[in-house]
């Protein structure tokens, strides 16, 4: 067979071609706006966060990687998670922030600024009323206690003013007994799903029974409630209690609310307190999870004896590379005032760079205020407690404890000796990391796994967290206890009537478990929004 050359020189020519031929090389991956944001939530995280020496390189840790959540916000709470668990803390062998056996944060998160708007209710937020005393929900927090063989009452634990509960005649120490013509108390497995769903829908009818001196009496009584938005005071009871020759005052205070929304209702507690006498305090902080710093100091100066003006009251710790003023990527957050408005000086944009973040710029100390304890005549305060009682509550206990006799009553608290500032992303999302940690004057301020109360909550106990009676009931288990530390042995009376005796052992047997509900959920976090400039 005779060769064709000139195909076959061809052929070579076309392989000769084909084989200096570059190859082809894929395209680089497009960096998308999650991408940078993944980013910044690991940068941000490198030089401000409260325990940003643990934090590895970017290469060691990939912000990129996370994406297979549904939503960016998931993706972005699963980075922020997971930056948060280097940091061990020896006194635990745990991370700080471990959390929900490591599956979220104990401190720091992120939100998406539109669910900041209570009308925009999610289920699942930190918050049932925002620190602004905005609700928009039914207004009532609910506890399932249980037995043993898993049947349980399902009690009314508190009721936020002007909420549609509140409205509806609802109170603490009511148990619900139908939820939706559906009868409740069973068996918690099967009906906790029914309940939360429940709370959760706009519209719930709720079958009710009322306790009087601890024991159920009367009919059930029927209510419908429809969610809706309100606008809700932060206290729940004020009294003023004669026990032998003491006058004790007790005020329960659900969170740390903006101080515009908190303002009047201290000014009225103290001006009651100090009309009537009062020798002794009691601060009911069992539900309170914390909130805006300045209303905790405003706090402190009606409580603290005049005796401390002048006096370290707190101070606040940022990581070392924030207290050098060395952290510059804060140059991309603009410094605004109490109404959000950005701040300009001589023509130039304020950023949160332009903040002190030294120990000294961050001591607080003391200045008495209000009409109580101004001669330096009380010097003893209970503070009742509970795991819900965190940051700014625990703010307030540590910081008096220098200056006054201080007891803790309850179960141990919640630990988050932590506060933030937000810092925005996308201008979309508000990332709260863990900034800095308050210490009292004394440098006291560890209590990163919760104070232990002194009078400790223990099961088989003769008192404990009790549904059936209502706040400023001086038969309350804690408070019956809390005035007995005061005023051991003595009989209580208020409004001119003498308490009666209720079966607090009896109760605690019977309801030996206690099961939070979705219903009222509270904020828990210590807020810093008084940055001060650098001089």
């Amino acid at each position: 067979m005779k060769l064709n050359y000139a195909f076959l020189f061809l052929v070579l020519c076309i392989g000769f071609t084909s084989c200096k031929r570059k190859p082809k090389v894929d395209p680089e991956p497009k960096t998308t706006r999650a991408d940078l944001s993944r980013d910044s939530i690991y940068l941000y995280a490198k030089e401000i966060y409260l325990w940003n020496d643990a934090i590895p390189t970017y290469d060691a840790f990939n912000p990129r990687k996370f994406t297979s959540e549904s939503s960016d916000l998931s993706n972005y709470e699963k980075e922020l998670i997971a930056l948060t668990q280097y940091k061990i803390n020896p006194a635990t062998g745990s991370p700080y922030e471990y959390f929900a056996n490591g599956t979220d944060s104990k401190y720091s998160y992120i939100i998406d600024k539109a669910d900041e708007n209570p009308i925009a209710f999610v289920p699942t937020e930190r918050s049932s009323v925002d620190l602004e005393g905005n609700g928009n929900d039914f207004g009532i927090k609910l506890t399932a206690y249980t037995y043993p063989d898993k049947s349980f009452e399902l009690m009314i634990m508190a009721v936020y003013e002007n909420s549609p509960a509140d409205k509806a005649g609802l109170i603490r120490s009511n148990k619900i007994t139908k939820i939706n013509g559906t009868t409740v108390g069973t068996n918690y497995d099967t009906q906790k799903d029914l309940i939360n769903t429940a709370i959760n829908n706009n519209i719930m009818q709720l079958e009710y029974v009322n306790f009087t001196n601890g024991v159920a009496s009367g009919s059930p009584v029927t209510v419908n409630l429809i969610k809706n938005s309100y606008k809700s005071s932060p206290f729940y009871a004020t009294k003023v209690f004669t026990a032998g020759a003491k006058k004790i005052g007790y005020l329960a205070y659900a969170r740390f609310s903006t101080l515009s929304n908190s303002q009047q209702g201290f000014t009225q507690a103290f001006n009651t307190f100090s009309t009537g006498g009062v020798t002794d305090l009691i601060i009911d902080l069992r539900y309170n999870g914390g909130g805006y710093v300045n209303t905790a100091q405003y706090l402190i100066n009606q409580i603290a004896p005049a005796s401390a003006t002048g006096k370290v009251m707190f101070t606040e710790h940022y990581n070392t590379l924030m207290q050098a003023n060395n952290a510059n990527i804060l140059k991309n957050q603009p410094y605004t005032d109490g109404t959000g408005k950005i701040v300009y000086e001589n023509g130039r944009m304020l950023t949160l760079d332009d903040v002190d973040y030294s120990v000294a710029g961050n001591t607080e100390r003391y200045l008495k205020a209000g009409p109580l304890n101004t001669t330096n005549t009380i010097s003893n305060i209970v503070f009742i407690v509970s795991g819900n009682t965190a940051s700014a509550s625990e703010l307030v206990i540590n910081s008096l404890k220098p200056y006054m006799t201080v007891k803790v009553l309850g179960t141990k608290t919640y630990g988050k000796p932590v506060g933030f500032f937000p810092i925005t992303i996308e201008n979309k999302y508000k990332v709260f990391y863990s900034l800095f940690q308050t210490k009292n004057s004394l440098g006291q301020g560890e209590y990163f796994d919760g104070m232990t109360p002194d009078v400790v909550d223990l099961p088989g106990d003769d008192f404990y967290d009790d549904p059936y009676h209502n706040f400023g009931d001086s038969q309350e288990s804690y408070l019956k206890k809390s005035i007995a530390l005061l005023a051991p042995g003595v009989v209580i009376t208020t409004l001119g009537k003498t308490a009666e005796t209720s079966t607090l052992l009896a109760a605690k047997q019977r309801t030996s478990q206690a099961r939070p509900m979705a219903g009222g959920n509270e904020f828990v976090g210590m807020i810093e929004n008084r940055p001060k400039l650098k001089q």
